[in-house]
């Protein structure tokens, strides 16, 4: 299973690229802009991921982000993450950026995005990774703030297929951003938004009924809710879960424990992403071997998640397709050896 998994073609759709800033890059790119972190060192910086809830990471996680102030930074952080996948056979990612994060610092929405649609496009060229981007508001903010950053992404709209809403959950139900994802879907954006990760229930119903997503980031809380499970099958929503950030994070308290295998078992469109990497402790590869271990899944069950994957993609038909036929191809090849 081990090397099935490692050679599994592979999409990712959840994955912050500010979330993959391993702290060697973190203090080079101090060093560079003479930033001043709050560690020693990258071991000192190891030792604070300790977390026991989202807003512990979160702390660290803005922390971090004072270090991008180029756009050689986005790009430099963006190709790092890039080469990382290509070494576990991610033929296509999805990536998270957070603008508000960095133009409240006082770099240029044009700065973030030109950096790492740079690092995209030369991933595409060298490895053939296929790419998009997802631009998310941050929920602990208003919405007066996010309409202000979908103003700004307009002449970068060739650039970005697609909002979310990420940051702390709790107290932030998605109705505070109704108006605003109206607004992006009548410009064309496709809509995800982080729901069920803290929050119950009732905020995954949230995200469907008033920003009518076309996917669910997380939504572990659903199985709570037997009627809510029965409409994500019939309408085939896609969950993009987080195995090794919802352990770090507390969610579930082992891996054992953590509902995939019981999601799966629901029908559910669900898949598997590795959220904030640099911060959680692994990256696909590695969030595929834990849930593997875990939860004692076959080669069909891995086989389910990866298709999943390309279905719930914002790519077109033929490339669906080829991804497709690449997975198949692969999983009959393991199964005749």
């Amino acid at each position: 299973m081990k090397t099935l998994i490692e050679g599994l073609p592979k999409v990712e759709l959840h994955c912050h690229i500010e979330g993959t800033f391993e702290p060697e890059l973190m203090f080079q790119l101090a060093q560079r802009n003479r930033v001043s972190l709050p560690y020693q060192d990258v071991d000192s910086l190891r030792k604070a991921y300790a977390f026991s809830q989202l807003q512990d990471f979160l702390d660290i996680y803005y922390q971090g982000m004072n270090v991008l102030q180029s756009e050689q930074d986005f790009y430099d952080l963006t190709r790092a993450y890039l080469q990382k996948i290509h070494s576990q056979n991610v033929r296509h990612t999805e990536i998270f950026f957070d603008p508000q994060g960095h133009t409240s610092r006082g770099v240029p929405f044009g700065v973030v995005v030109e950096g790492i649609a740079r690092a995209l496009d030369d991933a595409e060229n060298q490895y053939g990774i296929t790419s998009k981007l997802i631009m998310c508001f941050l929920r602990h903010l208003d919405q007066s703030d996010a309409f202000s950053t979908l103003t700004q992404a307009e002449s970068f709209r060739h650039r970005i297929v697609g909002v979310g809403l990420d940051s702390s959950e709790r107290n932030n139900p998605p109705q505070k951003f109704e108006q605003v994802f109206a607004e992006a879907r009548n410009q064309g954006y496709l809509c995800v938004a982080h729901a069920g990760e803290e929050g119950p229930p009732e905020y995954i119903y949230g995200a469907l009924d008033s920003l009518h997503v076309n996917r669910i980031d997380h939504g572990n809380s659903c199985l709570q809710d037997p009627a809510l499970v029965q409409r994500l099958v019939q309408e085939r929503i896609p969950l993009t879960v987080c195995p090794l950030s919802n352990t770090r994070l507390c969610v579930v308290d082992r891996m054992q424990d953590h509902p995939l295998k019981r999601m799966l078992d629901a029908g559910l469109l669900v898949t598997v992403n590795s959220d904030d990497p640099a911060y959680f402790g692994g990256y696909m590869n590695e969030n595929f071997h834990a849930v593997t271990d875990a939860l004692e899944l076959n080669v069909q069950q891995l086989g389910t998640l990866a298709s999943n994957a390309i279905e719930a993609a914002f790519v077109d038909s033929d490339r669906k397709q080829t991804l497709h036929k690449e997975l198949h191809d692969y999983i009959a090849a393991q199964r005749n050896e």
